[in-house]
């Protein structure tokens, strides 16, 4: 539906395989917190009956994403590790404008923009990794993340018009990539 403005360079993948324990840490982390933000965005938003549907759904999915990342973890003798802040969320959500109708839009576009990277580094990885359950793990959630993307952007075309959640979009993608080339590589997800 939309395309990233910034590649991740394989440098991004040779950093997570170097310590891949800290990356399924972090993945785990970043799972919790999607599902959480699913359930803030029904519990802010009630009264959008498609919104409420699509955020419970998707809660429950992240849920079982960190169940089945903890599950590795644990097979690997890793603990769960502390929520640390994430740089990148923090410099994306700083581009969510004021006013009630533009921070609902903003939510949801941010919010699919952030699953369309996680869609890009997930297939990364999987790409990295040796035939396995690992490697099919990943493939499947990079083919989930693909579907959160697209389900954000459609749910904006629910509530405002095609033009004003498209350009939007674009000026969101062009922070994004912004963002993206700032932030060093720490094996970390974003």
């Amino acid at each position: 539906m939309f395309e990233l403005k910034y590649t991740t360079p394989s440098a991004w993948t040779d950093a997570v395989m170097k310590n891949f324990d800290f990356f399924l840490q972090d993945h785990a982390a970043a799972e919790k917190k999607a599902s959480a933000m699913a359930m803030s965005m029904l519990s802010h938003y009630p009264d959008r009956a498609k919104l409420v549907r699509a955020m419970t759904d998707l809660a429950l999915e992240e849920l079982i994403h960190f169940k089945q990342v903890l599950k590795l973890l644990t097979s690997r003798g890793m603990p769960l590790g502390d929520d640390s802040k994430d740089l990148y969320i923090k410099k994306i959500r700083a581009v969510f404008r004021h006013g009630q109708q533009e921070y609902f839009l903003d939510r949801m576009l941010v919010a699919g923009v952030i699953e369309a990277r996680g869609y890009e580094r997930f297939s990364m990885v999987a790409q990295a990794l040796p035939a396995g359950k690992d490697k099919d793990f990943y493939d499947a959630i990079a083919k989930s993340e693909a579907k959160h993307k697209d389900l954000f952007v459609e749910l904006a075309y629910q509530y405002f018009d095609k033009d004003v959640v498209d350009k939007r979009l674009e000026e969101i993608l062009i922070s994004e990539a912004d963002i993206c080339a700032q932030i060093p590589f720490t094996g970390a997800l974003h």
